[in-house]
């Protein structure tokens, strides 16, 4: 599957159908990150049961601390 993520095109495995399933595959599942898919704000619990198209627009962001 090809999808645009944070700008990049990427290709994923066939296994991937969920937004879940993308957050795994980064790595990204455990920390607090907002999801847009296709210019919609996804809710936590959309994750698990939004699934994922060819050629759909993600974008992950992720916070970071610091000062």
């Amino acid at each position: 599957m090809k999808l645009l993520l944070n700008g990049e095109r990427v290709i994923l495995p066939d296994d991937i159908v969920f937004v879940s399933d993308v957050l795994n595959h980064f790595e990204v599942h455990n920390k607090v990150v907002v999801v847009e898919l296709n210019g919609k704000i996804l809710t936590k619990t959309e994750h698990q049961s939004t699934r994922i198209s060819d050629k759909d627009k993600i974008e992950i962001v992720h916070f970071v601390g610091g000062g």
